[in-house]
């Protein structure tokens, strides 16, 4: 549900206001979906998504690529803070870092009112709830 602002913003054409966003702030969501425009880190993300946590050897496995290759793509996520890691005996174990993500879509809807920060496409509404 949209509030009645921006109905009567989209009835009439015109476009909601919004505070314009930091150039800073813009640079540094470009450089994280810059991030995640990439398929493998893309995927590495969904695999991570559906499970706790994965060690290297099983990413590349659903990768269907090598070790080194697999190891450069979870590098360059783990200094975007997007995961984090572990080592156990041989293996290396990576999780996503949802302080990270949360961090990232604060950045992109910090400039829309609280009120009114819900995207919509198709039949998915992205929200934000504030901490209670």
């Amino acid at each position: 549900m949209r509030s009645s602002t921006s109905d009567r913003s989209e009835r009439d054409g015109a476009p909601r206001r919004s505070a314009p966003i930091v150039e800073e702030v813009a640079q540094d969501l470009v450089r994280q979906f810059k991030l995640l425009a990439d398929e493998t880190r893309l995927r590495i993300l969904c695999y991570l998504i559906q499970n706790d946590e994965l060690h290297v050897r099983a990413l590349c496995d659903l990768l269907g690529q090598s070790q080194p290759a697999v190891s450069h793509h979870l590098a360059l996520l783990r200094v975007a803070g997007l995961i984090e890691s572990r080592r156990a005996g041989k293996h290396n174990f990576y999780r996503l870092s949802p302080h990270r993500f949360q961090e990232i879509l604060d950045l992109a809807f910090a400039h829309i009112p609280p009120e009114e920060r819900r995207f919509r496409i198709e039949n998915y509404v992205l929200s934000y709830l504030p901490p209670e």
